[in-house]
């Protein structure tokens, strides 16, 4: 068989080549005004619900701190490194559940009992504990946790019932 040479029909149109292709086209010069639209008394709106309360300093601090146990607490936990019912006081239904199926799906996989003994190789330390309070009974925290090199956010809401904080929200991202 010999080949028979074919003349190659291209599919689509072909595209001029412009010098910025691949790379973000940005003006590299200096500004020499301020920025069009807002004057420069400009304050963000006030949104109904998104008004921040102010608390005192040592009840802010007081909060951190417990936040700062709880979450080292709850990260333990879903590592298997401590039983979940030591945050059964201070959790809601659903967290407690929460929580107990995390420590579950990671026994599971590392093939041993939650909460029995340490675990974990590397112990995950609460780094920051960030506190917005929504009111005087209900407070959001941002928590950071460091496990070995990488770090990950905790975002817990806890609200005042009966004269302690309990849990109402975990979220692990």
């Amino acid at each position: 068989m010999s080949a028979v040479p074919h003349d190659l029909v291209s599919l689509r149109a072909p595209v001029p080549v412009s010098s910025t292709q691949g790379t973000l086209a940005l003006a590299l010069l200096p500004r020499q005004a301020p920025p069009p639209g807002r004057p420069p008394q400009w304050r963000p709106p006030v949104r109904p619900g998104a008004v921040v309360v102010p608390i005192d300093h040592r009840l802010r601090h007081a909060i951190e701190e417990w936040t700062h146990r709880f979450v080292q607490a709850a990260v333990e936990i879903v590592g298997g490194d401590r039983p979940v019912s030591q945050l059964v006081r201070w959790t809601t239904r659903d967290v407690y559940a929460d929580l107990h199926r995390r420590a579950l799906l990671v026994a599971r996989a590392g093939g041993h009992q939650p909460g029995l003994a340490r675990v974990q190789p590397v112990r995950p330390r609460v780094e920051s504990v960030h506190a917005c309070f929504i009111s005087d009974t209900v407070v959001e925290c941002g928590v950071r946790v460091r496990h070995g090199d990488r770090s990950r956010a905790v975002a817990a809401r806890f609200e005042r019932f009966d004269q302690r904080w309990v849990c109402t929200a975990l979220d692990f991202s």
